[in-house]
């Protein structure tokens, strides 16, 4: 089968004959990939960032698709359904996931994500089919009137920005500055407004990224000297009553506790990894900060998401720059990470 593969940093490339993934565990599925898409999160292997990813590991874990086989133990899924991955893999039945906290299950892991996430590599979705483990868990059916790429934004970036909008604790009438409008951080807006945010302010240094804000009905403020300031002009010199931060840098969550009023909320989550940040805890305690991070959960927060699409109340495609053939991947990869592409979803 055809799949797109990561080599080394900047590398990434289509190999026409990856074997094709069988059952292993009566828990398994395979489904055919329908859709699929190129993720922030996949960028951090693709620039270097993660020291010691294997060579050979098929990206991806942003993916739809049709379930081809099922193993003796799966449970409401059968072949020829529509269906959405969880980016998140997890178990459904240990102390964690009976608590509805996937990403900390003891079998965690995230597709094509080699052992970054938990201690088992599974092979991503950036390919013609892929075995998916926990399968009745894993996998969200896809109801009627809801397109494959609709869909494929609840299975991580829809329920990522979601997750973080939530937990920033959003009430009526409050200002909120999203950091970082990428596709999370788009997401992340439009939950605010679903909750009430009377004005949402986008910061980011990408025009296209700011116009994509602007036409959601944002106030667009690009990154730089002066930005507390302007942000303080819009709340009557407070400050933003949530900020929710959806890059993962130093800089973003530095960003993000300067905007922020005094007893306000930040929550980040953009994908942290930094072990060096000088924390102001000065800024922090003066302000009485609140400060979050968070991790989407689709296995948790899917179904009711799914429902806020088939009923037109969110409608995720519009970040969608680029559709692509998954034999033109190792091009998508450098289109969406030069920033010339919002979000590229690839066609098996």
């Amino acid at each position: 089968m055809q799949a797109l593969a990561w080599h080394a940093p900047h590398d990434v490339r289509v190999v026409d004959d990856a074997p094709r993934p069988v059952l292993r565990d009566p828990g398994d599925a395979v489904v055919r990939v329908v859709r699929s898409a190129i993720c922030g999160t996949d960028l951090h292997p693709y620039r270097g960032e993660i020291p010691g990813f294997t060579p050979g590991t098929v990206t991806g874990h942003e993916f739809t698709g049709v379930v081809e086989q099922t193993g003796a133990d799966v449970r409401g899924l059968r072949p020829g359904d529509r269906v959405v991955a969880s980016d998140v893999i997890a178990c459904g039945r240990c102390w964690y996931c009976r608590r509805g906290w996937h990403y900390q299950c003891a079998h965690v892991g995230l597709f094509g994500y080699d052992t970054v996430v938990g201690t088992t590599p599974f092979a991503g979705g950036h390919a013609e089919y892929v075995r998916v483990p926990f399968a009745d868990v894993v996998l969200q059916p896809i109801p009627d009137g809801v397109t494959d790429e609709q869909a494929l934004f609840v299975g991580d970036i829809l329920t990522t920005g979601h997750t973080c909008a939530e937990r920033g604790e959003i009430r009526p009438g409050d200002t909120v500055a999203v950091v970082g409008c990428g596709p999370v951080g788009l997401m992340a807006l439009l939950s605010a407004q679903l909750m009430g945010a009377a004005q949402v302010i986008a910061v980011d240094p990408v025009e296209e990224r700011r116009t994509l804000a602007a036409g959601r009905g944002a106030v667009p403020l690009s990154t730089g000297d002066g930005l507390a300031e302007r942000v303080r002009e819009l709340t009557a010199g407070r400050g933003a009553d949530v900020v929710l931060e959806a890059v993962g840098t130093d800089a973003s969550l530095r960003t993000a506790l300067d905007l922020v009023r005094p007893l306000g909320t930040v929550c980040a989550v953009g994908a942290h990894a930094s072990v060096a940040m000088p924390m102001p805890t000065g800024l922090a305690f003066g302000k009485e900060l609140t400060l979050r991070f968070a991790v989407g959960d689709p296995i948790s927060s899917g179904e009711r998401l799914m429902e806020l699409v088939r009923h037109g109340r969110i409608d995720p495609t519009f970040v969608i720059s680029h559709r692509m053939p998954l034999a033109e991947g190792a091009e998508a990869f450098k289109l969406f990470a030069s920033g010339a592409a919002t979000k590229v979803v690839l066609l098996p």
